[in-house]
């Protein structure tokens, strides 16, 4: 009899050798634990907020993600390294309120714990290691780049020092009257190939679909477009004004921005950071301009980086984030599809905090669309 069909996860060819792997994973661990290791005294208590988890908590379950998938085949059955991890860690199950209330281990108990792990993986992957072995150790690996970036953004939010270098910065703008670039209409592929390498399961699969002519800017919202809306007769006039971001303040005049622990001047040049959807919506509605969808934000990054200039920000698009044709779930199913709700938005790109080997044109990011937490930002087409 013809054997069944291989599970898609089992296809994400070319696969990484074990050397890549193993300087991936000692590289996202070593910032993770220097993150958690810096902490001053008392930054581990959080105040509840649906868009923040405590920070030893965020540590614990990214260890538990990496031994569950990695170690235990994502059977409950297997035993974990720490006692009680499943009930402790599976954000699948723990209610996010619940997160501040559980008992959760000391941070030296919380680090062996990790270490241990850690180390199971090296001595893995010094031995022969199959199609699915190697699927998990990246996804666990690119799920700890995840929230090392959600650290970064969970600092910013707080105030605290920056917990560690950006892997880029982004170029102050060249032309503050922003240069639009115009597309003819076209058809393109979106999606991943297979064997196109690691994938997540809603970059399935790569089809074609065919954009209107579009034109969009070649560089992201500035400060100063912002703040030229904000302090508009307009949305002043409004019974439901936009405020200023959270990290602006007005002292003397003068406008400020927060980053991290440090205020600065506030550079109009800069890509303007931590807008909401909603609010870069009601951007666009006073500019009489529009929101890119995915697809046409993903032609334009396809583009060389000479005919247009990154943000180095998460960027909102229009696009509700939806299923592609034929999607199905991979093994960790909790990843898209519970979000394919009609309430997350798709932003492309990437951050300054986002590593390299995560900046990939058909990578799918998704937030609710009033978050504004992350380091994220936005650019605009014509209508």
């Amino acid at each position: 009899m013809p054997h069944p069909p291989l599970a898609d996860h089992l296809l994400y060819e070319p696969y990484p050798n074990a050397a890549l792997l193993d300087g991936w994973l000692v590289s996202t661990n070593s910032l993770t634990r220097s993150i958690l290791e810096k902490m001053r005294p008392g930054d581990e208590s959080v105040e509840i907020n649906s868009s923040l988890n405590p920070p030893h908590w965020e540590f614990g379950h990214l260890t538990w993600f990496h031994e569950f998938w990695v170690h235990r085949a994502g059977q409950v059955s297997n035993p974990s390294l720490l006692s009680d991890a499943d009930y402790l860690f599976n954000s699948s199950e723990i209610a996010h309120r619940d997160r501040w209330t559980i008992p959760i281990p000391p941070l030296d108990v919380l680090l062996e714990y990790n270490a241990r792990v850690m180390q199971k993986t090296r001595e893995l992957l010094v031995r022969s290691i199959d199609a699915e072995q190697v699927y998990f150790i990246q996804l666990a690996i690119f799920h700890q780049d995840m929230h090392n970036e959600a650290f970064a953004y969970m600092w910013q939010s707080l105030g605290y020092p920056a917990p560690f270098e950006p892997f880029s910065r982004a170029k102050l703008v060249t032309n503050p009257a922003p240069a639009y670039i115009h597309f003819p209409e076209t058809t393109v592929m979106v999606g991943s190939e297979p064997k196109s390498g690691f994938i997540f399961d809603n970059e399935k699969w790569a089809h074609s679909t065919t954009l209107t002519a579009f034109s969009i800017a070649e560089q992201a919202v500035s400060n100063a477009d912002y703040l030229e809306f904000i302090e508009s007769p307009s949305n002043q006039a409004d019974l439901n004004p936009v405020a200023p971001p959270m990290h602006w303040k007005k002292e003397g005049g003068v406008w400020c921005q927060r980053y991290f622990d440090g205020w600065h001047d506030l550079s109009e040049l800069e890509p303007v950071r931590h807008i909401s959807y909603a609010d870069a919506k009601r951007y666009c509605d006073w500019r009489q301009l529009r929101l890119p969808t995915e697809h046409e934000l993903s032609l334009l990054m396809a583009q060389k980086q000479q005919d247009w200039q990154p943000s180095h920000l998460w960027e909102w698009t229009s696009s509700p984030f939806a299923p592609f044709p034929g999607f199905s779930s991979d093994p960790y199913a909790d990843y898209s599809q519970p979000w394919f709700d009609g309430k997350h938005q798709v932003l492309k790109g990437w951050s300054m905090y986002t590593p390299e080997r995560l900046r990939r044109s058909q990578f799918r990011n998704f937030y609710a669309p009033h978050r504004k937490d992350h380091f994220c930002g936005f650019r605009t087409c014509l209508l």
